[in-house]
């Protein structure tokens, strides 16, 4: 048995990312290499460019581009649920291998302003991609109600309740529940993940549901709560990290799940000034270079506060969740890219991620602290 806090090294299978934003131009060309840097050899790629990847030959030629960057990866793509997208263009698609579908509720996070106001239109879409076994992404929230965002301060709700009359980004995720419950009703046969779960609300309706749905799990929300990203705008993310007691049950699924939750990082780069230097701050947290060492801090940690047990933190456990149960969802296989060794301690995260020639700059999270360093073998 591997005894977790006190392992020096893990020697693992090159990791799957099920969700990754690489972005296009000069930010493509400094995040995608990174990828590798990070222990991943194979990524699923998200479409909320701008514009949006809507179509079959924008999504090829955007493949073409990021191969033309890293070719040694191993890009799953995705189209952009769009109120365009027809069930025909899902046909095209499938021959074309393409993934799956990723929607996103309209104007909730980074470049969605054309996402999706009522799931209801797209029936016939995802009739289609269930026939077809493409997969549907949901970026699970619901947009924010200002019209309704006051809660009266004698008030016994739960303000992370969904029944909760206002919604705020605290609570649209739970909010956003029931739609999940009500297409895998309607569509029991999709293979639906809901992303980036925040709280132990999603990952509770997860688990209530089928062997068609799963979830995902980013690296910084093991280790953010609500305090972080108050004072940190390199913390801040949509959905944005929720309780303690939210963060933990992330740390329970990753050890307990038995593969209904597995590593998709939403690692999200903006340029220095969007995170810190406009009136707004852009939604995203960068963890590509480093991303399997950041799980295992947050693991660590976990361990060391009582959250989980060290027995829970197996071998198998890592590449279930780093590799293989998403592997398996996506119907992959077994990687192909080797393994790569971690050492504890062993790499100082960068200030800045740069590169010569590049006028875009990234902060990654947890800049200038340590976290495991990473070979490829």
């Amino acid at each position: 048995m591997m005894e977790f806090l006190t392992v020096e090294e893990i020697e693992l299978p090159a990791a799957f990312d099920a969700h990754v934003h690489l972005r296009d131009g000069e930010m493509a060309q400094l995040v995608a290499p990174t990828i590798r840097k990070g222990g991943v050899d194979t990524v699923y790629v998200m479409p909320n460019l701008v514009p949006p990847i809507t179509t079959v030959q924008q999504c090829l030629d955007y493949k073409k581009r990021l191969q033309a960057i890293e070719p040694n990866v191993e890009y799953l793509m995705s189209l952009y649920l769009h109120e365009s997208i027809t069930p025909s263009e899902i046909q095209e698609a499938k021959k074309a291998g393409i993934t799956g579908v990723k929607s996103y509720p309209a104007g909730v996070t980074t470049n969605s302003s054309s996402g999706v106001l009522d799931y209801e239109t797209f029936y016939p879409v995802f009739a289609e991609m269930e026939a077809q076994d493409m997969v549907l992404n949901l970026h699970g929230e619901v947009p924010s109600s200002p019209a309704h965002a006051h809660i009266s301060t004698t008030t016994t709700k739960n303000p992370f309740s969904p029944s909760s009359t206002a919604i705020t980004i605290l609570n649209a995720e739970p909010a956003f529940l029931p739609t999940l419950l009500s297409l895998h009703k309607k569509f029991p046969k999709l293979r639906i993940i809901l992303e980036h779960c925040s709280t132990s609300a999603a990952l509770a309706t997860v688990l209530k549901c089928g062997p068609t749905v799963v979830g995902t799990i980013t690296a910084h929300h093991l280790s953010l709560i609500i305090d972080d990203w108050a004072g940190d705008p390199f913390c801040f993310c949509k959905p944005v990290a929720k309780t303690p007691e939210d963060r933990d049950a992330l740390l329970r699924a990753v050890v307990g799940s038995e593969g209904k939750f597995f590593l998709g990082t939403d690692s999200a780069p903006h340029p220095l000034g969007k995170k810190r230097g406009e009136d707004k701050v852009a939604a995203g947290v960068f963890t590509q270079p480093y991303a399997l060492g950041y799980v295992l801090d947050a693991l660590k940690t976990g361990v060391e506060r009582g959250v989980i047990k060290e027995e829970e933190v197996t071998k198998s456990v890592l590449e279930g969740f780093f590799s293989g149960w998403g592997r398996r969802f996506y119907g992959l296989g077994e990687g192909k890219g080797g393994n790569v060794v971690l050492r504890r301690g062993k790499e100082m995260v960068a200030d800045v991620l740069r590169k010569d020639g590049l006028a875009v700059e990234v902060v990654p999270f947890r800049r200038g602290e340590n976290t495991w360093s990473l070979q490829w073998k």
